[in-house]
């Protein structure tokens, strides 16, 4: 393999790595202690994370009445939360499982962090419609159950039950193909401590490992299973933000009621997932010292692909306003130019600047290549698609068909702790993530380094 690849290509493995040497970059953060950076982080994320809890709680308390719902607005702050958070998560089963099946080499040292990003968002996106019921303790009604459980069956016919399979299934998957990727290095480490004299964090990450030998039959098997994962989480990519869009597709409310959505709702969703996992993949190479293993050419064939789904998104939003317009429906027009121009205009021209303006930077390729750059605008994309949520959801429930029910949303302080909670919640577990398990492959990764790493391609 190694005679079939460029010279001209860049190393996607800096700084001559032997094999010995990138298990110990990698295993660093698991053997050593702590930095302070990571300390200072995670102290942050815990005081967040804890304020977001307590919020949750006064919520269970004392009811929804506490957020900033009313009889128009009903789905406000939290659903917008629980799309955004969906979106970020599709990026990790995105990179994991497409990229695999294309051979794409460079997936490999972003792979890891990315598939424990899609565990964690889902999490946070789950608290949402969780909290939302108000009673908590019935979450488990939205499940179809036997008749000894009550006579009360779920309707099958409503897309937000829709959502809890399809939700549900690729929770499942993304975290048995997050973990079966985990098994080699989980046995790396194990024998790390082993030579560290250890015996307990050997015993528990053999445990972990479920005895990983390495032999050949295990490979095989190993390598076998990850592509039978990949093609079954390449659809779930697809479907469960298609199924997230239909929540607003089957309805008839102006700007809802729209084919569009599907497709649109994937593209953002791809858009903002690799967003984060750039915010995430530069913050870990410099807080755990991958910078050789996370490089400009990750960066910029990542960007590569904001540049094209950001461009997606520009083209659903203008596609909308043209069908809008051309519908002759006066309601659809009245919606869309009420986005525009309306009391919320601030958050659709917010939208518009971070999704399509500010991803077209990314043309340049001193911008494409450069990391600062590229953290700036990742964060601009993260707020860009939480303003697109809040604009589809908001701006077209506060003014319906009634204009005697016209009324404006404002997020109490319970909404803004919670949703300020669970980033607390996401990069609280991250950071743990970080400490616990190696975030990058090192097993795929050695499998590249002699065709990809710089000492081989001198």
């Amino acid at each position: 393999m190694a005679s079939h690849e460029a010279q001209i290509r860049e190393p996607l493995i800096l700084g001559d790595k032997d094999y010995h040497q990138v298990t110990e970059d990698i295993i660093q953060p698991i053997a050593g202690k702590a930095n302070k950076w990571w300390w200072m982080a995670f102290t942050a994320s815990f005081i967040t994370m804890s304020w977001g809890v307590g919020c949750l709680a006064y919520t269970v308390g004392t009811g929804i009445g506490v957020w900033g719902l009313n009889k128009t607005v009903g789905w406000a702050w939290d659903i917008t939360n629980f799309v955004w958070w969906i979106g970020i998560g599709h990026a990790g089963t995105l990179i994991s499982a497409i990229l695999l099946l294309f051979r794409q080499k460079w997936r490999m040292s972003i792979n890891r962090s990315a598939e424990a990003m899609t565990i964690f968002a889902v999490i946070c996106a789950a608290l949402f419609p969780v909290f939302h019921m108000g009673r908590v303790w019935l979450a488990y009604w939205v499940l179809p159950l036997p008749n000894q459980f009550g006579s009360l069956w779920v309707n099958f016919n409503s897309p937000l039950l829709w959502d809890v399979f399809a939700i549900s299934t690729y929770f499942t998957v993304s975290l048995v193909f997050w973990y079966l990727g985990l098994v080699p290095d989980f046995a790396t480490v194990r024998d790390k401590f082993a030579r560290m004299g250890k015996p307990l964090q050997q015993k528990i990450y053999n445990i972990l490992s479920f005895g990983w030998s390495g032999n050949a039959r295990a490979w095989h098997r190993f390598e076998e299973l990850c592509l039978v994962l990949a093609g079954l989480s390449t659809p779930l990519v697809l479907s469960v933000h298609t199924i997230v869009s239909m929540d607003f597709a089957t309805s008839v409310i102006p700007g809802w009621h729209t084919t569009i959505f599907p497709p649109y709702f994937v593209a953002g969703a791809i858009f903002s997932g690799f967003a984060m996992v750039l915010t995430l993949m530069l913050i870990a190479r410099k807080t755990l010292n991958l910078e050789d293993y996370i490089t400009r050419n990750h960066v910029e064939s990542m960007n590569k692909i904001i540049i094209l789904t950001g461009s997606i998104v520009g083209v659903a939003y203008l596609t909308e306003l043209f069908i809008s317009w051309y519908s002759g429906v006066e309601y659809e027009q009245y919606a869309f130019l009420n986005r525009a121009s309306g009391p919320y205009w601030w958050a659709y021209w917010s939208m518009m600047t971070c999704n399509v303006i500010t991803p077209q930077l990314f043309w340049i390729k001193k911008i494409r290549r450069s990391f600062v750059a590229t953290f700036i605008i990742s964060i601009f994309v993260n707020i860009g698609m939480w303003f697109e949520r809040f604009v589809i959801i908001v701006t077209s429930l506060h003014r319906d068909y009634l204009p005697s029910s016209w009324t404006m949303f404002h997020p109490t302080f319970i909404d803004i702790g919670i949703f300020i909670g669970t980033i607390g919640i996401f990069f609280t577990l991250f950071l743990l993530f970080c400490r616990a398990f190696p975030v990058i492959a090192m097993a795929e990764l050695k499998s590249i380094l002699k065709t990809s790493g710089s000492k081989y391609k001198k």
